[in-house]
């Protein structure tokens, strides 16, 4: 499938979540790309979040992927494999296709590299520790330890006091204390366990403590320990941007992305929200930097439809106006396809040979789908994203492989040529109904058959009041007065069938039906 988006998220996080929702809200087309490997995947529960204090972390992804859809976006359980750019858009590969994207937002996080002491990562996120914030209140009163790998455990013990007066300094591989910090450190009670810790034991109660190198043991429930937090960002590397270091002090902590207040970064186009570019945000406030970063991004957009209808005129804004509409409209029911395809198509195609086939105006893909399970080679382009997503999906279900284009059609002719050029009725007014005919006639290839189906005009003066027809109603006449020396008109004609009024009668409303064959060489 040919996906285009305004924004692709990369990460499903809290930041890359309240991202897409704000986008999506704003009525832009979101994908979220979301490896499934939280960073906190490890921990039971999630604090300080108000009003979700204690829930654990997948509940709240769960409840925010379903916020996302809700309003259109679409979350996606995949991996991005690779970012590059192709002129004014991003190629985001996710498996074995590639999607475009006009903006990105990357919200992929960080890694904890933990300390390499045997037995530690297994408790990693249950009671082995970094963030008194996170999982102080839990470890409250108890036995702590403080492992020391570098000049900040200090105060790292003396964030943890605050919680419990049993706290222990493991000394670790840690330079030597300064006499400031002992002072501190014994005014508070804290007791320092000089030489390296060999080991991280626990049983099936959960962590019971420490042995030193020289044999003794420390006796602990918990274990604070100071991660490098390294950012995920291998991704951003072919688009130019690569990690900084961060400093504490005279200590290298980890790495991030450099960006501006609302996560713009140096490259134009690409924003960074959540742990890739602030370590120490946690998931409140990673959400609230997706939403900053998402209100930048519509905003940069804005500026960019402007700047585009602009350059185009009316038409160019018109463009625009009428995606939003379209994918609106879908968005606002599960389905709006019956699961069937036009009657008419069924009723002039079923006895030409399979061959190739594009399908204009697709919508969900009644129509494509049923061309392709009858043998043709089926390429569908419709100017709603949120239509091409629901085709593409229901086409996989099926086993059916057809090529999905995100296109205006009144603007960009179809890709190539073909033996049969459908599109059933399109909404489009006067003016760009006449280029698009002109770019369908243009695509039928030599010996290929045109049917276009519409609205015909005729029904203006029955009870099904449709005041729309009398700018998006045509005759078959009208069609076939763009064909050009060497096709033969096969069907023009509006032909009746039967629908119910708002009143319930039933009432004969008709068909602008023009089947036209190219003639071949």
């Amino acid at each position: 499938m040919d996906e285009s988006y305004d924004v692709v998220v990369v990460g499903g996080g809290a930041a890359g979540l309240s991202g897409a929702m704000a986008l999506a809200r704003s009525r832009r087309s979101v994908l979220v790309a979301d490896a499934g490997d939280p960073r906190n995947a490890p921990s039971a529960h999630v604090h300080n979040f108000l009003t979700r204090d204690g829930t654990p972390p997948a509940e709240i992804y769960a409840i925010g992927r379903d916020e996302v859809a809700r309003y259109g976006g679409r979350i996606e359980a995949a991996r991005v494999t690779k970012l590059s750019r192709d002129n004014a858009l991003f190629r985001v590969e996710i498996g074995d296709r590639t999607v475009t994207a006009r903006r990105l937002l990357v919200a992929t996080g960080l890694r904890d590299e933990l300390p390499d002491v045997p037995g530690l990562a297994a408790r990693w996120g249950i009671d082995v520790l970094h963030c008194p914030y996170c999982h102080g209140w839990e470890v409250r009163d108890q036995r702590v330890g403080i492992l020391a790998t570098g000049p900040n455990a200090a105060h790292q013990a003396l964030l943890f006091r605050q919680l419990t007066p049993h706290v222990t300094m493991l000394r670790h591989t840690a330079p030597d204390l300064a006499s400031e910090q002992r002072e501190q450190l014994a005014a508070l009670g804290v007791a320092i366990a000089e030489g390296t810790v060999a080991e991280v034991e626990a049983d099936e109660t959960g962590l019971t403590g420490v042995r030193l190198a020289d044999g003794n043991r420390v006796a602990l429930d918990a274990l604070a320990v100071a991660p490098r937090f390294t950012a995920r960002a291998e991704l951003l590397a072919p688009l130019g941007l690569t990690p900084v270091e961060v400093r504490m002090g005279e200590q290298v902590i980890g790495t991030r992305i450099e960006a501006d207040p609302t996560g713009a970064t140096s490259v134009p186009g690409v924003w960074v929200a959540g742990n890739i570019t602030d370590l120490m945000a946690q998931v409140i406030s990673a959400a609230a930097a997706g939403l900053t970063a998402a209100g930048a991004i519509n905003a940069d957009l804005i500026a960019e439809d402007a700047r585009r209808a602009i350059a185009g005129g009316h038409a160019g804004h018109q463009a625009v106006i009428g995606e939003q509409a379209w994918d609106e409209r879908y968005r606002s029911k599960p389905e709006i396809w019956s699961g069937d395809p036009n009657t008419v198509l069924v009723a002039e195609v079923t006895d030409l040979p399979p061959g190739t086939a594009f399908d204009a105006g697709s919508g969900e893909g009644g129509d494509a789908i049923w061309l392709a399970s009858r043998g043709w080679k089926v390429t569908a382009a419709d100017i709603s994203g949120v239509a091409l997503q629901r085709a593409s999906a229901r086409a996989s279900k099926l086993g059916l492989d057809i090529q999905w284009v995100h296109a205006d059609l009144a603007r960009t002719p179809p890709p190539g040529t073909y033996d049969l050029v459908t599109a059933h009725f399109l909404h489009l007014p006067a003016a760009d109904r006449k280029t698009l005919f002109r770019h369908l006639i243009e695509a039928v290839a030599p010996g290929g058959t045109l049917l276009v189906t519409g609205h015909d005009r005729s029904d203006l003066a029955t009870t099904m009041r449709r005041p729309a027809l009398a700018e998006f109603g045509w005759t078959a006449d009208e069609v076939a007065a763009e064909l050009d020396e060497g096709w033969t008109i096969e069907v023009a004609e509006a032909r009746p069938r039967l629908a119910t009024d708002p009143d319930g009668r039933e009432v004969a409303i008709h068909d602008a039906i023009l089947r036209a064959r190219r003639e071949a060489g």
